[in-house]
């Protein structure tokens, strides 16, 4: 039986290292409004086509604590599964993302050091890029994470063997 992927650790990880996520997400109108809504945003341009269709972009925009959210989410199997999250920094939206849009993220190291206080964790620093099935930018951010090193991992991250009926 072939093992669950498990993360990358401090030591997978090198500065410069470019990685692709393998995921894509189409963000549907259905996300848009629910998170919008779930998170009390009132700003119509998410959630009202009549309004949005009256201003610059024409039509809804996706609610940008989504796309973060999201662009977020598609690199957590690569860069943060190990890992807790201390940040993000440098948030930039060059370009609108709109329902129907498919987000595709990328992430490059920026900065690995030891941590001093924790021997089992590393801190982690990189750039994550989200872009659209056009190759738009539509995210950009820092992100610092506190990864663990090889050996140190919980424990409770084992999954437990599944027994046979008897």
């Amino acid at each position: 039986m072939t093992q669950p992927y498990a993360g990358r650790c401090y030591e997978d990880f090198t500065v410069g290292q470019l990685i692709e996520h393998p995921l894509g997400r189409t963000v549907t109108q259905t996300d848009n409004i629910w998170f919008t809504l779930l998170t009390g945003n009132t700003n119509p341009i998410h959630f009202d086509a009549h309004y949005a269709a009256h201003t610059e972009f024409g039509r809804p925009l996706v609610n940008s604590a989504f796309t973060i959210a999201l662009v977020t989410g598609l690199s957590v199997s690569d860069m943060s599964q190990n890992a807790v999250n201390l940040g993000w920094d440098e948030v930039r939206l060059p370009h609108p993302l709109f329902e129907g849009d498919t987000v595709y993220a990328r992430s490059e190291v920026l900065e690995l050091r030891e941590s001093r206080s924790r021997p089992q964790q590393g801190l982690l620093t990189f750039r994550s890029s989200g872009y659209t099935q056009t190759g738009v930018v539509v995210l950009e951010f820092k992100r610092t994470v506190l990864v663990y090193r090889r050996g140190h991992l919980p424990s409770n991250l084992s999954r437990p063997v599944m027994r046979e009926r008897t």
